[in-house]
């Protein structure tokens, strides 16, 4: 018995047991922790002092706020953990963080360890170089240094293409994405492959934007999403209707202009990226479908 106690000790502190479910801990603990990027572009990233803004984190906010309203709750306590592409979804899994609103994408595999929220953003991979590299295809990387960040899906994509395309380059990784906008802008590397949008805030954010540019094909089209603990229906349907609120009265469309087409802090320079069509859709049809189902189209 007493071994049997210990062994039910050790599985709750390494978060492997969940008695209830998100909904239920967040109304007993008063506390809800977002997962919160530091530089995934206009999505989500951090001014600094423990402040973080964006997009998706403020979008994550009144996610809250509007979980406060349907637990109940006088008062709702909002903690930020930075996460990184490499531990975000450990830290779901193991009930550290909650929600997840930062530049994920939705994709099958992992749909096997986590779920997602219907889709917030729809992105397309794009490279970054310097304005005046004379690089303006994935072709003219041949022999050049790419930089891409540590665990996200543009690295299977470049992969993916250098064998496509017989383009041979060096990958180099930054830890995060303003790591690896620095490995450009440092002339450590000759490209950076991302997510439009981060590619765009990090050249919002450079010294000299005009110095750099998007150019190129786009080598995929990604859905983004916020993140949630797998096989908790109840937790991911309200934070369903909440995003699917925030769609049908237009708040949602009103951060969108907010973080990307207004200047935004710490430089006020606007990310200047107009409401895609494809996010467009992907409002007007909520849905999680994961990215192998957008590339089917």
């Amino acid at each position: 018995m007493k071994k049997s106690f210990v062994l039910v000790a050790a599985l709750l502190a390494a978060g492997v047991v969940q008695a209830s479910g998100t909904l239920d801990k967040i109304k007993s603990s008063g506390t809800i922790t977002l997962g919160v990027r530091e530089s995934s572009g206009a999505l989500g990233f951090t001014l600094g002092d423990g402040k973080y803004v964006g997009f998706h984190t403020e979008m994550a906010e009144r996610i809250s706020g509007d979980l406060r309203k349907k637990l109940g709750l006088s008062s709702l306590t909002v903690k930020f953990q930075p996460v990184t592409s490499q531990n975000r979804i450990p830290l779901i899994e193991n009930g550290t963080v909650d929600l997840e609103c930062g530049s994920t994408t939705n994709n099958a595999a992992r749909q096997k360890q986590v779920s997602f929220a219907v889709t917030t953003y729809v992105e397309e991979v794009r490279i970054a170089v310097k304005a005046n590299s004379g690089i303006t295809s994935i072709a003219q990387l041949n022999g050049k240094k790419v930089a891409t960040t540590t665990g996200t899906t543009s690295v299977q994509l470049l992969r993916k293409h250098e064998r496509a395309n017989g383009v041979n380059f060096e990958e180099v990784f930054g830890k995060d994405h303003a790591d690896s906008f620095l490995l450009l802008e440092s002339g450590r590397a000759d490209a950076f492959v991302m997510d439009g949008q981060i590619l765009a805030g990090n050249i919002a954010k450079a010294k000299n934007p005009k110095d750099f540019r998007i150019v190129g094909e786009v080598l995929n089209v990604e859905p983004i999403a916020c993140m949630l603990r797998k096989d908790d229906p109840a937790f991911k349907t309200a934070v369903d209707d909440s995003i699917k609120g925030m769609i049908k009265s237009g708040d949602l469309a009103k951060l969108y202009d907010k973080w990307f087409m207004q200047p935004i802090p710490p430089s006020n320079t606007p990310v200047g990226l107009p409401l895609s069509e494809a996010t467009k859709a992907a409002w007007a049809n909520p849905n999680d479908k994961p990215a192998e189902e957008y590339a089917k189209k």
